[in-house]
C-alpha cells in the first residue's frame, strides 16, 4: 500500500473538487486574419475590428443594435408575415426544411431583423441582415421586413440605416 496514493492523493482531489482549474474558451478570440489570440474585452471595446490587422469580425444584430443605438437601448420592430414556400421549392431538400434548420439554428425568423431607437439623440430604424441565416440571402421575409422599416422610418419622420451581409437572393422564391 502506497500512502501517497491511498490518503494524500484523495484528500487533494477533495480538496479540489468544484474547481475545474480550467480557462473558459470563451475569454479568447482567434482572429481570422492574423491568428492572433485577441482578449474577449479588448475585442469589444474594438467594436469586433482586431487591433493587430484590422480585420472585421462577423457580428449579428442583437450585438449590431447594441452597438449602434444609444445605449444598447432600442425597441424591436415586429417581423412581417409571409407565405413559406410560394413555388413549392424542391431540389436535393424541400425549401420548407431548409427553412426549418435556419430558423432553429438561428433563432431568428429571416435573415433581416428591425429595430428602433435613438442614434446620436435622433430617432433611428436600423435593419441588420444576419449572414448566419441562410448567407443573409434576401427572399420574401427579408424583403418585407426593409419595406417596414422604411416604411417605419417614414412614419416617425427618421432615418433608415441597412447594415447588409447579404450572399445575395434566394432562387427558392423566385
Amino acid at each position: 500500500m502506497n500512502w501517497i496514493t491511498n490518503f494524500v492523493r484523495p484528500r487533494i482531489k477533495s480538496l479540489m473538487a468544484g474547481r475545474t482549474g480550467e480557462t473558459p474558451e470563451n475569454l479568447w478570440k482567434k482572429c481570422p486574419g492574423c491568428g492572433d489570440m485577441i482578449f474577449h474585452r479588448d475585442l469589444e471595446a474594438a467594436l469586433c475590428v482586431c487591433p493587430h490587422c484590422g480585420h472585421h469580425m462577423r457580428i449579428g444584430p442583437a450585438q449590431r443594435f447594441a452597438m449602434t443605438f444609444d445605449g444598447g437601448q432600442y425597441q424591436e420592430l415586429p417581423q412581417p408575415s409571409v407565405v413559406a414556400d410560394p413555388l413549392k421549392f424542391r431540389d436535393e431538400r424541400r425549401y420548407t426544411d431548409r427553412l426549418k434548420d435556419a430558423r432553429s439554428k438561428t433563432g431568428l425568423n429571416d435573415a433581416v431583423k428591425l429595430g428602433y431607437g435613438k442614434l446620436d439623440g435622433f430617432g433611428a430604424v436600423i435593419a441588420v441582415q444576419d449572414f448566419d441565416f441562410m448567407g443573409g440571402s434576401l427572399g420574401m421575409a427579408a424583403g418585407e421586413a426593409v419595406i417596414r422599416g422604411l416604411d417605419t422610418a417614414v412614419e416617425k419622420g427618421c432615418p433608415f440605416v441597412l447594415f447588409a451581409a447579404s450572399g445575395g437572393a434566394r432562387m427558392q422564391e423566385g
